[in-house]
């Protein structure tokens, strides 16, 4: 390999972060630089020395076609060399999952992290400015996830403001270091030393001349040394690089000026090569910066083996080289340069031809898009039509480049034109899929509001269509909006479909189930039915609410449908709550990958809901915890406080009120159990205004002893659990209905309730009945909470247990109480802080705890040492700090 020049400060950059990831430490770094300044020579470079080091390297280089396939940048990185990232079985499970980018990229994720456990590893995406979508997404999901592995992450790009390299930065900058290598020109000095590589000696002083006008740039001096730059040219005009290249311009031209040099060392170059391969060149200029042979010969109506040897010329010539299945310029400056000779007019016949031809070849729309949108002009309703076409052919695994598909479709229509509506529908429709709702929204309220953008008729039809196809998601994000739910004069079944959605928004107003009978479209009366599902799951009746959500999904979908998954979410929530929590859960992780990734959030929320009730705490943090970052990335934020609600309980459980409180943020049921774990007795009584939908609810009743809430719950829906909690608090000291009721609870399959009922029964043996019992029974609960863990009910049953005169040569891990800082504090000293905090003396707290002054004063003493305080204001700045409002208010 030859040395690299002029880049030794670059090169120690990247060899730090290689040496950085051996020590443990994953970081990205992003190269970027204007075409022919070297970035992938640099890369060559860390390749080079990542594998002297014993790293395993995975490399991919993202092509200008990437666009219209699915993880086609990705790819080669994945699958090269002899022990690949991903074998060929997970490779294939991959690809069902191209319609599912969320899923896909965390499977990949997940497959990657377990391939690269305990190995250091480079991975390197080159022009990834051309990164297809979903490469780029998944790009974005593996490097946050895989933050703790020995791994660097190498993209080199062209500058582009806001594109895959600058959005890979923004996502994951807070989960891993990043560093920004902008290359500039080369010095004069590093030029020359190209040239002495190349030349194997002295550099004549002729050449050496002509080396000083290629502006720092290695490639041209490496042209230039070859032939295909020539100097004579460099007081032309420069070469207009032609129009912006996008996802659907990949068949054009750079931005920016070419080299006059490289234009005439092309020409020259070309007209050395026979009439056939000159031909040849040129026509593949045009395809693209890749293309098959064949579809060179069928366009120029040669057998593929008459091409050969043009073929082979051109490879000689130094402009082509031969990739496997398929043929690209060995530079895309080299594409630019040939195409730059190429007239506009010639251009443009090619496109069309080439559209044409892989049209009828059955290559599909997608495919022929690019060519299509380089000759269209505004008017050409069949360019229109092929654009439509192929925004639905590359809708379901690739909806970001469907996205700019149909919005040039839409901009090739006049203003004025009726199909522009057509288009319109279709605009928001993409945008919807691809998740980009605000854009579809605004594109919407220009299309409807009379603006520029459409000066044709808004139909009472065009308006509800619109309308409908934005309201699902609307709904779930909270910002539907009662106004934009009327069109009058709309045909009748988009009238009932808006008529369901202010249903759905406003149940009260009109009750779901009395409108039910006066609807007669199937997607009119899903939405009902969801709302009133809605509305007997909000009054804790699941049995209820789980068969009007089974009645919705069983609804054809159509304009204005809910999502089938996120209904499903709906219907095994509700029956969790009606003793078939195994199956719930069991169905629940199969949509964990089946299930619509749009609906990821509320899919992951469920599930960690669901393994919290069936005693998983470690599976139930990571869902929650997956749940808020989902919601962060889809910008989806109304199921933020469940997921905490579920972090703060498992918290508690493991006896991290610090943590719990993080996560409980001004949620009062759990800062009513916090303020019970500090030793509020008062806040039990807060708890009986737990509200429906709060996790594991019947547990909270439990234990604010709410027989009549129970019992309530029992009669909106008389599940196994509710029955027995309710049994287990009405027993108060009856040892036999305790009993009865706790092994009532041992099989709902709940075994956190189980354990509480068992905690109940087995202290209320041990103060009124057979000691020996109750032991028992709390033994097996200290064995089941230890193996769950739950450490804190944990420690105070092993507490229990211990006054009871239980005597083990070593206890359940149950940790440690902490030497400082208020996790510290026992429960008497909590009280006693608390107390002091709202303004009491000595005397009087000691009233209030039924002790001695003394007895107070030796408790605050240890509150203050703990609590490094030196005075009662210190202490009450600090509870105050802690609790807002202080808990007994």
């Amino acid at each position: 390999m030859e040395p690299l020049r002029g880049r030794s400060e670059e090169l120690g950059r990247l060899i730090e972060a290689l040496r950085a990831a051996e020590a443990g430490t994953a970081s990205l770094a992003v190269v970027t630089g204007e075409p022919g300044l070297g970035k992938s020579a640099l890369v060559a470079a860390a390749v080079e020395q990542a594998e002297r080091q014993g790293f395993l390297v995975a490399l991919a280089t993202a092509q200008q076609t990437d666009d219209i396939s699915p993880l086609s940048s990705l790819a080669p990185a994945l699958r090269a060399g002899r022990e690949p990232l991903i074998d060929t079985e997970h490779f294939m499970e991959l690809a069902t999952l191209n319609a599912q980018p969320l899923w896909l990229a965390e499977r990949l994720a997940d497959f990657v992290g377990r391939r690269l456990d305990g190995t250091k590893a480079l991975i390197v995406l080159d022009d990834a400015q051309w990164s297809d979508p979903l490469s780029a997404f998944a790009l974005r999901v593996m490097i946050a996830r895989l933050s703790g592995h020995q791994l660097l992450w190498l993209v080199a790009t062209r500058p582009a403001p806001g594109g895959v390299a600058d959005q890979l930065v923004n996502a994951v900058r807070t989960q891993v270091p990043v560093q920004l290598i902008e290359l500039g020109p080369l010095s004069a000095e590093a030029i020359q030393d190209i040239a002495k590589d190349r030349l194997g000696g002295p550099v004549a002083a002729d050449l050496a001349s002509q080396l000083a006008d290629v502006q720092g740039s290695p490639f041209l001096a490496e042209q230039l040394i070859a032939g295909l730059y020539l100097n004579a040219a460099a007081n032309a005009e420069p070469a207009s690089g032609g129009g912006p290249v996008g996802p659907l311009l990949a068949v054009g031209l750079p931005t920016g000026p070419l080299a006059p040099g490289l234009i005439e060392g092309v020409r020259r170059r070309s007209a050395g090569l026979s009439e056939v391969a000159r031909t040849l060149v040129r026509t593949a200029a045009v395809f693209g910066s890749e293309f098959r042979l064949e579809d060179t010969a069928a366009l120029l109506a040669e057998p593929v083996a008459k091409l050969a040897a043009p073929l082979d010329e051109a490879i000689q010539a130094g402009l082509l080289m031969d990739a496997g299945a398929t043929l690209r310029f060995r530079h895309e400056l080299l594409r630019s340069a040939t195409l730059a000779d190429v007239p506009l007019s010639a251009q443009r016949a090619l496109h069309g031809a080439i559209a044409t031809q892989l049209i009828a070849a059955g290559r599909g729309a997608a495919a022929a898009a690019p060519h299509v949108l380089a000759v269209a002009q505004q008017g050409d309703t069949k360019a229109v039509a092929v654009l439509r076409q192929a925004a639905h052919e590359l809708l379901p695994s690739m909806s970001t480049t469907a996205a700019e598909v149909i919005q040039h479709a839409f901009d090739l229509t006049a203003v004025d034109d009726p199909l522009r509506a057509e288009v319109g529908i279709d605009v928001v429709t993409v945008l919807v899929a691809a998740f980009q709702y605000d854009r579809a929204k605004a594109f919407a309220d220009d299309l409807l509001g009379g603006t520029a953008l459409y000066h044709g008729p808004v139909t009472p039809d065009l308006r509800a269509s619109i309308r409908l196809l934005l309201a699902p998601r609307q709904w779930i994000t909270g910002s539907l909006e009662r106004q934009d739910l009327f069109a009058p004069g709309a045909a009748a079944h988009l009238t009932e479909r808006l008529t369901a959605y202010r249903t759905l928004l406003a149940p009260e107003e009109v009750a779901p189930t009395d409108l039910l009978h006066r609807l007669t479209d199937p997607v009119a009366r899903a939405v009902v039915l969801v709302a009133a599902a809605i509305t007997a799951r909000d009054e804790g009746r699941y049995a209820t609410a789980r068969d009007y959500y089974v009645g919705a999904r069983e609804t054809a979908t159509d304009l204005g449908s809910l999502s089938d998954t996120l209904l499903e979410v709906g219907e095994l929530y509700c029956r969790a709550e009606t003793d078939e929590l195994p199956s719930a859960l069991k169905r629940s992780r199969e949509l964990m990958t089946a299930g619509d990734w749009q609906s990821a959030a509320h899919l992951s929320v469920l599930h960690a809901r669901l393994e919290y009730a069936a005693g998983d705490l470690d599976a139930a943090e990571e869902e929650a915890r997956n749940g808020v970052r989902w919601m962060k990335d889809l910008h989806e934020t109304t199921l933020v406080p469940v997921a905490q609600q579920v972090l703060a309980l498992i918290a508690l459980l493991r006896n991290h009120p610090t943590k719990a409180r993080e996560h409980a943020g001004t949620d009062p049921t759990v800062n009513a159990l916090l303020a019970m774990t500090d030793g509020d007795a008062k806040a039990r009584t807060r708890l009986r205004d737990v509200p429906h939908g709060f996790p594991e609810r019947i547990s909270i009743l439990v234990q604010a002893d709410a027989e009549d809430l129970l019992a309530a719950q029992v009669a909106a829906s008389p599940c196994e659990a509710a029955l027995g909690a309710r049994e287990l608090v009405a027993a108060g000291t009856d040892l036999k209905r305790l009993a009865t009721a706790a092994e009532q609870l041992r099989g709902v399959d709940r075994p956190l309730l189980s354990a509480q009922a068992d905690d109940r029964y087995g202290r209320a043996e041990l103060e009124y009945g057979d000691r020996a019992t109750g032991v028992a029974v709390l033994e097996q609960v200290l064995e089941t909470l230890t193996t769950l863990g739950a450490t804190a009910p944990a420690a105070r049953i092993q507490a229990v247990l211990q006054s009871a005169g239980v005597r083990r040569r070593r206890w359940a891990a149950v940790p440690a109480r902490a030497e400082a800082g208020w996790e510290a504090l026992t429960p008497m000293e909590r009280r006693v802080a608390l107390l002091v905090a709202e303004g009491h003396t000595n005397r009087s707290a000691a009233e209030e705890l039924v002790v001695s002054a003394s007895t107070v004063g030796t408790h605050l003493r240890s509150v203050f040492s703990k609590l490094e305080v030196n005075s009662r204001v210190q202490l009450t700045r600090l509870v105050l700090e802690r609790f807002a409002p202080p808990p007994n208010t």
